[in-house]
């Protein structure tokens, strides 16, 4: 698409506004569903083939946000530009590895994507694991301060390592066992990955099954084949693990039949602490061959000056990448994240340019950060985390967006980790002149809280809130959202059907945003400084960064 049609687009969109107000006017702004309806519709249509980092989806992308802060009177956030720049890799699997197995009764050979998906984050055109000695870790977790330690007693320099997905809490249900059903980062895939890398690990390959993986194995297929992005590392990725990957349940089983050992009983001895790992002997052979390239791409940032205490700021964020395209597909390969994330995306312009045009300025400044390669594993949002264009200690809290409710209002608002932050408060009030409740995360077991882009900066101690929309349809009840809930992560989550539907309901949507821009101003328009709750893991990190305040 050439240049001169994405001025169209994005006109296209901004005159669904029933009231245009004059660009950076103090004409206040209604948020409505006609122009979030046209921002979602542009930017997860087919000319944006899917918006991968790295490709002309970005461009067209980053290009229609930030033409849409400049026509709303958002100021850019960068020195003058609405872009920051993040280095990624891009490391891509070319053609189909195998997993060869040997030391059982008869070798055995599993097939890429039908029954293994492998690859490498090492920048090299070939990595392989030859004869490396399988060793069953368990759920693979080191965490000291749970007195928990699959590795203890056994070596795995060189070795790959079969780890089991999510964590014991979940497995056991066992509220004593990290946090019952739950999830903890030690039962996010990243966290096995790198934990595998330090422990000296040539490869690692996680057990998939889709109820504690919490998406079926289209998703793996989908997710961890063609491009996939990373971080620009010094070592070039060299103290990662030379192959790294997921085997299908069917696979596991294969290889513990060929092992001669009970994958469930060893399973079920896992979810306990002092569970020690097992040698399977057996040896696997793997060998990646990759295209690897260096990819410059962009968090977009805009904002609206504070005008009593310009110098604290909110952000509100929402991912605009999604998987892209995949040209292997006999069909339509373009994932076009219509939900994940145009939704979280459009609202995320509606917000700016209601905060830039209304009548009572914030007293605070008001970020409006659209970050890049989440579905990467929150890459865009772990740069601007190590990379800030405002202090972090100078940052009063956060509130992200991942996919908005399209199904209409309801009685109730969802929270993912509801209880860590007194954020939960600001959001009650707010949700309570709409006659609405906070509900806590309805899929624990998920690990939602650790799978987007707030994490990033929550971890370096930035009190953010993740709210989702709610269940309880105020016209239709629980049941119709939860049918439709279910049916988008069974049939559309990360496929190419994740389109935008006619009969979508944003109406939901707009209460939604309205919720979240009130909740904002509480915290916007105070000289209040929100903190975690005790007991949360950032709160000593918040404290320090409170302690001049």
């Amino acid at each position: 698409m050439n240049k001169l049609v994405l001025p169209a687009l994005l006109c296209a969109a901004l005159s669904a506004c029933s009231e245009e107000p004059p660009k950076g006017s103090d004409t206040p702004y209604t948020m409505n569903e006609a122009a979030l309806t046209s921002h979602v519709k542009t930017l997860s249509s087919d000319a944006f083939g899917g918006r991968a980092p790295g490709s002309e989806g970005e461009e067209l992308t980053v290009n229609y946000i930030a033409g849409a802060f400049e026509e709303a009177g958002v100021r850019p956030a960068n020195d003058g530009s609405y872009v920051q720049e993040v280095p990624l890799v891009s490391i891509e699997t070319t053609g189909a590895p195998s997993l060869a197995i040997k030391g059982g009764n008869q070798p055995l050979e599993f097939t890429y994507r039908e029954d293994q998906v492998l690859w490498t984050r090492r920048e090299a055109a070939s990595t392989n694991i030859t004869d490396s000695e399988l060793v069953f870790v368990g759920y693979g977790i080191n965490a000291p301060e749970r007195g928990w330690n699959d590795y203890e007693g056994i070596d795995v320099t060189g070795k790959t390592v079969v780890i089991l997905v999510n964590d014991p809490g979940y497995a056991t249900q066992d509220e004593s066992i990290f946090n019952g059903n739950a999830m903890t980062y030690y039962g996010r895939w990243d966290y096995k990955f790198d934990e595998a890398a330090r422990q000296g690990a040539a490869g690692a390959l996680i057990i998939h099954d889709t109820k504690p993986a919490a998406y079926p194995w289209a998703t793996v297929d989908a997710s961890w084949t063609g491009p996939l992005f990373d971080i620009v590392r010094k070592d070039k990725g060299a103290s990662l693990s030379s192959v790294e990957g997921w085997i299908t349940t069917k696979t596991a089983s294969a290889l513990f039949k060929a092992a001669g050992l009970d994958r469930k009983a060893l399973s079920k001895a896992a979810e306990q602490k002092g569970f020690k790992a097992v040698a399977m002997n057996l040896t696997a052979t793997a060998s990646v061959e990759s295209n690897v390239k260096h990819v410059t791409s962009r968090n977009v940032a805009g904002y609206v000056k504070g005008s009593k205490n310009p110098e604290d700021i909110f952000v509100y964020m929402a991912h605009w990448d999604h998987i892209g395209t995949d040209p292997t597909i006999d069909g339509d390969g373009i994932y076009n994240g219509a939900l994940d994330n145009a939704t979280g995306t459009g609202g995320l312009i509606e917000l700016a340019r209601a905060y830039a045009n209304t009548a009572t300025p914030p007293e605070r400044s008001v970020l409006f950060l659209a970050v890049t390669a989440e579905e990467q594993g929150l890459l865009g949002s772990a740069y601007y985390a190590a990379n800030p264009l405002f202090p972090l200690e100078n940052t009063v809290g956060g509130l992200n967006m991942d996919g908005l409710n399209n199904y209409g209002p309801t009685n109730d608002v969802s929270v993912v980790g509801l209880g860590n932050s007194e954020l939960d408060s600001y959001l009650t009030q707010a949700a309570t002149t709409q006659n609405r409740v906070l509900i806590g995360d309805q899929e624990p077991e998920k690990g939602y809280f650790y799978r987007s882009d707030h994490f990033e900066l929550a971890k370096l101690g930035v009190p953010m809130i993740y709210p989702g929309p709610g269940y309880d349809h105020k016209t239709k009840g629980r049941e119709h959202v939860e049918k439709l809930t279910a049916k988008f992560l069974a049939n559309d989550y990360h496929t190419p059907s994740d389109e935008y539907d006619p009969s979508w309901d944003l109406s939901g949507a707009i209460e939604d945003l309205n919720l979240y821009y009130n909740t904002g101003r509480l915290v916007i328009d105070s000289e209040l400084w929100p903190n975690w709750n005790e007991g949360s893991e950032f709160k000593t990190i918040r404290d320090t960064q409170l302690e001049n305040k």
